[in-house]
């Protein structure tokens, strides 16, 4: 092995042992999540300074590094079923819910509303920054980029968005729990509450059953908590091994080059966060407590770039930091990781079809463009949820149904990591705003936990 790459897992072992003192310390969960993104951008900027993005040094100190940055998304990512599961059946049972078709109703109109609202953020951010398709380079890298992008999007289109909702239930629920599906999660959600329903329906005929199986269930739901905090606890040291591996090999040359088209990104993607801010204040709730409770799921979403992933420190940080209620939490969390998502199909789609509506004769300053594009952008974001891909399948899909051509999805692959790392936490944050406004709509948000009248534990 080169002598380079032992210095360098040397050294990230160094800072990983540096933070885990500072656990001993008692240092907190947040402050230490924080401290490992900054040695995570440091450490990989001093990697990619001395040896380069795409050399052998690099890419070998990364797969070591994997074992703590992948080890922990694939961590995360194991429990993401059965605590879906778990917490969606208990919830139902443990609260009778007879409310569940207007609390799922509520999350999923807060999600396509504020999707809604993200595209014509986007639409404008775009018109504002003179954004256009004209001037993008078509290399042979490019060129490649485009094809794989048309054959996906003919794959795609191949099956109806009609087929794609039918598909959220599953046929076989077990094949849905391993992840497999690409609408797994959202199936899991569906087999949960259909689960909890049963139970509740049978508490008159076979009380016995019923409250056994309520016992298990909730026997159940306390070891995947457990599990869920077990795996919180390795957040700093995920964070600081993808912060690394992001940085130490980003293209920033590539970056560069459409370094307009960025920024233009980050601004429309900031504005959004600042409307769930203002939603919030809207119905009478701190935005800057939300943002400091939220602080370490929206890390990790930034971070990881996979709401999926998130869903465990979503769910912790709704439930046990801004006080809403565990079904609410569970529900909109889940569903917010396949639908509505505020990122990857409201600002990003959007900002793609201003930039092309130029070069096929349309005006993009249009009402009637910007109208339809607004309508069509919300309900593909629901349109997509059964299928895998994010922003790029939600691009397609907006592109397709305005009639502008798909290819500019696949010019711009060389800054997907880093724009799609906010886009992610907006995604992420659109969730957890679903999740605390329809509980507080319902009389089941905790006021008290939310303001920090009643201390949380942070137990991580």
């Amino acid at each position: 092995m080169n002598i380079s790459i032992i210095i360098n897992i040397v050294l990230m072992a160094v800072i990983i042992f540096g933070i885990a003192f500072l656990k001993k310390k008692r240092t907190s969960f947040t402050v230490r999540v924080l401290l490992a993104m900054a040695m995570g951008i440091v450490f990989g900027a001093v990697l990619q300074l001395f040896y380069g993005a795409s050399s052998d040094v690099v890419k070998q100190s990364n797969t070591w590094f994997s074992i703590v940055g992948t080890g922990y998304v694939r961590l995360l990512r194991m429990i993401v079923i059965p605590l879906i599961f778990v917490s969606i059946t208990s919830a139902i049972i443990n609260q009778n819910s007879k409310n569940l078709g207007k609390m799922a109703t509520q999350i999923i109109a807060i999600l396509l509303i504020t999707t809604a609202i993200s595209a014509l953020v986007g639409a404008g951010t775009a018109n504002m920054f003179k954004l256009t398709a004209e001037g993008f380079e078509i290399g042979e890298k490019e060129q490649k980029a485009v094809e794989n992008t048309e054959i996906r999007f003919d794959d795609f289109k191949s099956k109806p968005i009609q087929d794609q909702i039918v598909e959220i239930i599953p046929i076989n629920p077990f094949y849905s729990m391993t992840g497999q599906g690409s609408s797994s999660t959202l199936s899991v959600v569906v087999f949960a509450a259909f689960i909890g329903i049963a139970a509740i329906g049978i508490r008159k005929s076979k009380p016995e059953s019923a409250q056994s199986f309520a016992k298990f269930i909730n026997m159940l739901h306390d070891v995947v908590m457990r599990m869920v905090t077990m795996v919180l606890r390795l957040t700093p040291y995920g964070v600081l091994a993808l912060m690394t591996k992001m940085v130490s090999t980003s293209n920033f040359n590539e970056i560069l080059k459409l370094i307009n088209f960025v920024i233009a990104s980050y601004v429309a993607l900031a504005i959004v966060f600042i409307i769930h801010l203002l939603i919030l204040a809207i119905f009478k709730l701190n935005p800057i407590t939300y943002v400091i409770k939220a602080a370490t799921p929206l890390m990790f979403a930034f971070t990881s770039r996979s709401s999926a992933g998130t869903l465990p420190l979503n769910v912790d940080a709704q439930v046990e930091k801004l006080g809403v209620s565990q079904g609410h939490a569970n529900l909109a969390a889940s569903l917010g990781t396949s639908i509505g998502q505020n990122g990857c199909a409201g600002v990003y789609p959007a900002m793609l079809a201003v930039m092309i509506a130029p070069m096929v004769g349309i005006n993009p300053l249009a009402p009637a463009f910007l109208i339809k594009l607004v309508i069509i952008t919300a309900l593909s974001s629901f349109g997509i949820a059964g299928v895998g891909g994010g922003a790029t399948f939600a691009a397609l899909t907006v592109l397709s149904a305005m009639g502008l051509p798909v290819g500019l999805a696949g010019l711009l692959i060389a800054i997907e990591p880093l724009i799609d790392m906010a886009r992610t936490m907006v995604n992420v944050s659109d969730s957890m705003v679903a999740g605390i406004v329809s509980s507080k709509l319902m009389g089941e948000l905790n006021i008290d936990v939310y303001n920090g009248k009643i201390p949380y534990k942070e137990n991580v």
